[in-house]
């Protein structure tokens, strides 16, 4: 009986480390940032690795053979001119006239009335997509994201997709260490 609560035990422990940390993301320390595909996805790559490496998440890496993980996925990126035009119109028109036999000087009343109104708004856009996925180096997607902006009050539209998308994967990050720090006993003080 002893032995065999024993062998559980030693069962439990050899497999322990992945009920401990079940979330793979966890286990991410170096990251990759593969090219992204899509229109003009360069510089959304670009501020997606900036903002990677100042929230400090992971170590980021040039060299895909060392990374953990990689990001991969599509990013577009385009300023367009978005116009409204409109247009609205009244006339009235009314006209009375009289007139007797082969007389000359027949008299003749005539009134006209129109108003035209056009209206055309031409704005300038800035408008960024991006669906990012997180995979490990088996080939599994960890962690996926889609995030889109018209841009934010200081700064352009990609560079605001690029927060958005870190900011997700911090959040998730925090709530996948969430049951790791509930599980641990916290110290009493005496």
């Amino acid at each position: 009986m002893t032995r065999s609560v024993l062998a559980l035990i030693a069962a439990v422990g050899c497999f322990g480390s992945d009920a401990q940390n079940p979330d793979p993301l966890l286990s991410v320390r170096r990251v990759y940032v593969d090219k992204l595909s899509g229109v003009n996805s360069g510089g959304v790559r670009d501020m997606i690795v900036n903002a990677l490496q100042n929230a400090s998440l992971f170590r980021i890496t040039e060299d895909f053979d060392k990374a953990d993980a990689t990001i991969r996925g599509s990013a577009d990126d385009q300023v367009f001119t978005d116009t409204f035009q409109s247009s609205e119109g009244v006339h009235a028109s009314t006209s009375i006239g009289t007139g007797l036999g082969s007389r000359v000087g027949i008299p003749r009343l005539s009134a006209n009335v129109g108003d035209q109104e056009s209206i055309r708004i031409a704005e300038r856009k800035h408008e960024a997509t991006a669906a990012i996925r997180l995979v490990n180096r088996e080939g599994d997607v960890i962690w996926s994201t889609t995030q889109e902006s018209q841009g934010a009050k200081f700064r352009g539209a990609g560079a605001d997709v690029a927060d958005k998308i870190v900011r997700q994967l911090q959040a998730d990050l925090e709530r996948a260490r969430r049951p790791l720090n509930a599980a641990q006993p916290t110290p009493v003080k005496h």
